[in-house]
């Protein structure tokens, strides 16, 4: 009897998803497409890992069925897949009006209510305002530079001279998360609370990537604390310093002095900026880092490129003396070359947005109410867009008119707040990584969209140190 009202109701919920489906497809026109299995629908498929500078097989199979533009059904409601770069651009940047931003509700419980990622309107723009205005106030700072350097030295001294092996994606986790622990915080990396962030930091990031399942031991249970943690350590910082009354603009160069000084935000708001900044300085960064140490180990012409014009930048120095903002504006190819690892490699695969009306785009509609995907990485990937686009070729974006055709740091309103201190850090870190050394892949380890990137193994390189280089002994 059990079996036979399952098996009803079953039947039932079928026959309605199928006619309301059909209902949907016919008078709106919506793109062609598969709406997968009930529940589920095809959302196992679209995350399945592949290899990050690749479409994936999912994403090929569909654009060769249906066109780049097609229907689905993932994240458990009905949705508009785009792989076409004229769709995606008029997504960007109608991103306020027409297509809101629209996490699934496991990434509202792990980012909190005043993310960046998930605020709407006048609330996303005031928070936004104060990343940009800290980065513009900051990024040239001669304190900060230094500092900056200062940390790549330090994670590059630390290599076993013997072994002449490093786990270079964990490398570069270290030297990023040190940096933004002082930029934000003011903490250094030897202070007990350092360690104490970062192992929470783990487990929270770890919970972007996980079910939703919220039990004792799972990652997302773990991340779900690990959130709380973070949050009850900052708002420790944010009494300790109403108490000293060390709420100065700028006083110290760190964004939590800059924030409170403001006192037009919550401390909840406080607490999102600064763990919003955390992750895409630290984790994303150390992804842009490992992008280009794994492209330019079977890429030899274009790395000797990149160090010649680092060894331009140092024929104007002293020996010892540090890097400075001048020099950072004459890195004209290293920017190249972080643009082409995000367009090969993809940090951001694809965006979560929803339509809150019937949108018509060429010969189709929207549904209101359906969550859209512009799909950045099939932009990036397109070979009617990029000759050769599975080549690592910086030398392409010498071409000013790529821009126009890649969106390496996003685009529209939501463009990355903090690009400009992703671009710092990573072209100082390569400034003494290509001076000093030569490396190999040491396994093959290539980068994968899971559907964030990923090295699974680490990214373990050989290192050859270049004879003659003593510069990063001496600073």
């Amino acid at each position: 009897m059990i079996l036979s009202l399952f098996t009803g109701l079953a039947f039932a919920y079928l026959l309605n998803w199928y006619v309301n489906k059909n209902k949907q497809d016919s008078p709106l026109k919506v793109p062609n497409g598969s709406m997968g299995w009930p529940f589920a629908g095809e959302t196992l498929g679209f995350l399945k890992a592949h290899t990050s500078n690749s479409m994936g097989s999912f994403l090929l199979e569909h654009i060769s069925r249906y066109g780049k533009v097609f229907k689905s059904h993932l994240f458990g409601y009905p949705t508009i897949v785009s792989c076409d770069l004229e769709l995606n651009t008029y997504v960007l940047q109608n991103e306020g009006k027409l297509f809101p931003v629209d996490y699934p509700k496991v990434m509202h419980n792990i980012l909190g209510d005043f993310s960046l990622l998930i605020v709407k309107g006048d609330l996303h723009k005031k928070l936004r305002s104060t990343i940009i205005n800290f980065v513009s106030a900051t990024k040239s700072e001669s304190n900060f530079l230094h500092y900056v350097e200062m940390l790549a030295l330090s994670r590059m001294n630390s290599w076993d001279p013997v072994s002449k092996q490093v786990a270079f994606y964990g490398e570069a986790k270290k030297f990023t998360i040190n940096v933004m622990m002082k930029h934000l915080l003011n903490i250094n990396p030897e202070e007990p609370l350092a360690t104490k962030i970062l192992l929470n930091f783990e487990n929270y990031i770890k919970g972007f990537i996980s079910l939703p399942i919220n039990i004792p031991g799972s990652a997302y249970s773990k991340a779900l604390k690990a959130r709380i943690r973070l949050s009850a350590i900052i708002k420790d910082i944010i009494t300790e310093r109403r108490k000293c009354n060390n709420v100065k603009p700028m006083e110290g160069g760190d964004l939590l002095n800059v924030i409170l000084s403001k006192q037009n935000l919550s401390d909840e708001e406080m607490v999102s900026l600064v763990l919003d900044l955390l992750f895409g300085g630290y984790e994303t960064t150390a992804k842009l880092l490992s992008l280009i140490a794994y492209f330019l180990g079977g890429a030899p012409n274009v790395l000797e490129t990149l160090r010649e014009e680092h060894q331009e930048i140092r024929k104007g120095k002293k020996e010892g003396e540090p890097l400075n903002w001048e020099d950072y504006n004459q890195m004209k190819f290293t920017q190249n070359v972080m643009f082409e690892a995000l367009r090969c490699g993809n940090v951001v695969k694809f965006l979560h947005r929803k339509a809150v009306e019937p949108v018509k785009f060429k010969d189709y509609v929207i549904p209101a109410g359906w969550k859209v995907l512009p799909v950045l990485s099939s932009g990036h990937l397109d070979p009617t867009l990029f000759e050769n686009p599975l080549e690592f070729d910086p030398f392409r974006w010498n071409d000013k008119s790529t821009m126009k055709k890649a969106a390496p740091f996003g685009g529209g309103p939501r463009l990355c707040p903090g690009a400009d201190l992703a671009k710092l850090e990573t072209s100082f870190f390569l400034h003494h990584l290509v001076l000093n050394y030569r490396w190999k892949i040491k396994s093959n380890d290539p980068p994968l969209a899971f559907p964030f990137v990923e090295f699974t193994g680490g990214l373990l390189l050989d290192l050859e140190p270049i004879a003659g280089s003593t510069f990063r002994k001496h600073l």
